[in-house]
């Protein structure tokens, strides 16, 4: 099957979230089924065209049309892609050479020329994909051009739109779609909802299969609540809109092999996650202690939960426990966070900072991760923790819930510490839970490490059933 992918990023090119660790590991994993051939089109940032280590070669050069902009194409090929994987980049000095990938005051017009510039690349190379594959708002507009203007030229292929994150739709004032869609005025009512143009919902209509990256999401996306103005048109997407839980990339992330950890461990061999611990406490000031090390690393905004961590938390240091945080985020909660670590300073270390590195050796080192978020589209932070053999307490949201079934001592079954409902007692409720049977059971504690170090938490399931869609539509 031929399979294109389009995406505004992907690791180990260039990634800000979540998106560019999926858009790494899922082509990957679909690229080892056999008769699989699949291309990734992505924009052509200044930092990867920049980067001597990531090697090209010129595809072609052409434009494209936006309404009376006539815009040049670079379509450059990663030259280190195999028969099964290829990798195009798309270039365009003006849309996509600057310090950064979003926040642009254009960045609709940004991401409608690349949902153009992927189909007429497609065109030019005379690659006929059975599946386009597209990844969040800033690839949303390749299956309204795909109908409206590249179906002669495309005509076997279908569609399949995912939703990474839906509060982030793509919108722009009504004027954008004459200014800079140049479509027929019959693809207007498509692509306008509440008032303006928006990308999401336009693919979400138009596509013919729409995913989102777990089950439960799935399900939440159809309630106000977490749909963020979409609900009523998921919701007519009926059993076309379904849910394909994420995996991880098991390779990278191993604690048999991690780089960045002074002891590498297994299931089999756990006293390395100890070393882990003495080696984190050491370096992050903390008091070397038996004590259980909880730990976050995310982005400190109130959907993430840290609204609800900063009202329990004084209540939580005062607990025979340790805290560490890695991440940056909004500055009230930077400013509340780092007061708190400066009146715990052996109990606490707060580290404002992205770190890769560090990630790592929290993961190993920590007992405990915390990811009580608001809402959660799956989340991999979670699944990494479990994969380190770190415990997880969630709130049972999203992914969140799929992944992280509650533990039950009696019968020894579940991944994790959850809570239903979004507030601080009800998150440290469950961090008690979780206190109580790492110092009352250590030995089920060890089983419960265990278990969740070997569940398969790969892309081969996932991938399957990607698979099983896209059949299912040719």
């Amino acid at each position: 099957m031929k399979i294109a992918m389009v995406a505004s990023e992907a690791a180990p090119f260039i990634k800000t979230g979540g998106l560019g660790d999926v858009m790494q590991a899922l082509p990957a994993e679909l690229s080892r089924i056999k008769g699989n051939e699949i291309s990734l089109f992505l924009p052509y940032y200044k930092k990867i065209k920049y980067d001597p280590s990531v090697e090209t070669e010129l595809v072609s050069a052409f434009t494209v049309n936006l309404t009376w902009r006539q815009q040049y194409i670079g379509l450059f090929r990663w030259k280190n892609g195999s028969q099964n994987l290829q990798v195009y980049f798309l270039d365009n000095e003006y849309y996509f050479c600057r310090d950064g990938l979003y926040g642009f005051y254009d960045d609709g017009e940004r991401f409608a020329f690349f949902a153009k510039a992927a189909l007429a690349s497609m065109c030019r190379i005379a690659l006929r994909p059975d599946i386009i594959h597209c990844h969040d708002w800033q690839s949303a507009l390749v299956p309204i051009y795909l109908e409206a203007e590249y179906r002669d030229r495309l005509p076997e292929a279908r569609t399949v739109f995912t939703i990474h994150n839906v509060e982030y739709q793509g919108k722009a004032n009504p004027d954008f779609f004459n200014e800079v869609l140049g479509l027929d005025d019959l693809w207007r009512g498509v692509c306008t909802h509440d008032g303006c143009i928006n990308f999401m919902k336009a693919a979400v209509v138009k596509s013919d299969a729409v995913t989102t990256v777990s089950e439960t999401y799935a399900k939440e996306l159809r309630y106000p609540y977490f749909a963020h103005g979409l609900s009523g048109i998921l919701a007519s997407r009926g059993d076309k809109l379904r849910g394909i839980t994420n995996g991880i990339d098991v390779e990278t992330c191993d604690p048999g092999s991690d780089k960045a950890l002074v002891r590498n461990y297994s299931a089999e061999y756990l006293s390395g996650k100890l070393t882990c611990k003495r080696a984190l406490q050491w370096e992050l000031g903390l008091e070397e202690s038996d004590a259980p090390l909880l730990a976050m690393v995310t982005r400190l905004a109130s959907h993430k939960g840290i609204d609800i961590l900063c009202y329990i938390i004084r209540r939580l240091l005062e607990r025979n426990l340790q805290l560490v945080i890695v991440g940056t985020g909004e500055a009230k909660y930077e400013h509340a966070l780092q007061a708190v670590a400066s009146e715990y300073p052996k109990k606490f270390s707060m580290n404002l900072k992205f770190d890769p590195a560090l990630a790592s050796r929290v993961y190993a080192g920590a007992d405990m991760y915390l990811m009580p978020s608001k809402s959660e589209p799956c989340g991999l932070s979670q699944i990494i923790a479990m994969h380190y053999g770190t415990i997880p307490v969630v709130n049972a949201v999203g992914g969140l819930k799929d992944t992280v079934p509650p533990f039950e001592l009696s019968t020894g079954t579940g991944r994790g510490y959850t809570f239903q409902s979004y507030n601080g007692d009800d998150f440290l409720g469950a961090i008690d839970r979780a206190l109580g049977d790492y110092f009352n059971n250590p030995e089920a504690w060890k089983q419960l490490m265990k278990a969740d170090m070997e569940t398969d938490f790969s892309w081969k399931l996932p991938a399957q059933k990607y698979m099983e869609l896209y059949c299912s539509l040719i």
